[in-house]
């Protein structure tokens, strides 16, 4: 079994079972882009963080696929996803990626799901494409610079400096260490931990996950870009689901979205990690369904 495969090719690893959906892939400014988009309905746009991919969302994709349009893809560099030569893995590359992803797709009147990096990236666009969103759900995630918070800037330079860029590359920090203390509620199995080592089973492909750390600071022009565009679409409807036992988004973050969106539902997960769509998927598909179709 190899870790590398082609652009247009979904590799051997994948275990059906774990992840039974169609992988299709779409050219974008020359990277190859993988996605699902499984069954119909009210679309749905699932955006994942790091170091994730489409996968994180698998359980709950399953369970509302039969009533809505999932649609997830993995960034460049990340899930199956490959990069175009030269590509830098900021976020405002993902950015821009995903804003071409929903004009080549075609996708309107979509709710747009968010997790970790998914906010700033996927907040960023639905402020450019305003017209193709009817409402948001934000789980554990933000969209604005984190100037003057010690807690998260040391972070951002212990792990985005070289010591903590060595740490990613070398020995995949972020999916042998977070991914295990993101989640609360259960542990994952084998097969689910090798189904985020695969992707980043290289140094080469770990660049990916080791940019993210210093652009928390680094990206600060990007973020408060996002920042500064959330008033124009405050007004959309918005889900907040929250896992209260996150090692990284905490209550503050969550009621700063409270504030930002008037008109919010929110519902705290207790016990559940920072990765709670996947800590806790049964609750977060549940809630969605709920939300979106309330006398259903």
């Amino acid at each position: 079994m190899t870790n590398q495969w082609s652009a247009d090719t979904r590799p051997s690893w994948v275990d059906g079972e774990l992840f039974p959906f169609r992988s299709r892939f779409l050219e974008i400014d020359g990277n190859a882009i993988h996605y699902i988009d499984e069954g119909s309905g009210p679309t749905l746009l699932f955006l994942h963080g790091n170091p994730t991919w489409s996968f994180v969302y698998r359980d709950v994709i399953r369970s509302l696929r039969d009533e809505f349009r999932c649609v997830a893809l993995d960034y460049p560099g990340f899930g199956l996803s490959v990069a175009a030569p030269g590509y830098r893995y900021l976020p405002d590359e993902h950015a821009d990626v995903v804003v071409a992803f929903i004009d080549r797709l075609g996708l309107s009147n979509t709710t747009l799901i968010v997790h970790d990096w998914g906010g700033p990236i996927g907040l960023y666009a639905a402020e450019k494409r305003p017209d193709k969103f009817e409402r948001l759900v934000v789980a554990n995630t933000w969209a604005w610079p984190f100037n003057g918070d010690l807690r998260v800037e040391l972070f951002s330079r212990l792990l985005g400096g070289p010591v903590g860029r060595e740490l990613i590359q070398r020995f995949n920090l972020f999916v042998n260490a977070l991914i295990p203390a993101g989640h609360r509620l259960r542990k994952l199995d084998a097969a689910e931990m090798a189904h985020y080592r695969q992707p980043l089973a290289t140094p080469e492909r770990r660049a990916a996950s080791a940019v993210f750390p210093r652009a928390i600071t680094a990206s600060r022009t990007f973020l408060a870009e996002v920042e500064a565009g959330l008033a124009d679409i405050a007004s959309l409807p918005v889900l907040i689901v929250w896992g209260d036992a996150d090692i990284a988004f905490r209550a503050t973050e969550r009621q700063r979205w409270e504030q930002i969106f008037a008109d919010h539902d929110t519902v705290i997960i207790e016990g559940a990690g920072h990765f709670v769509q996947s800590d806790a998927p049964d609750k977060v598909a549940a809630s969605i369904r709920h939300w979106l179709r309330p006398g259903g």
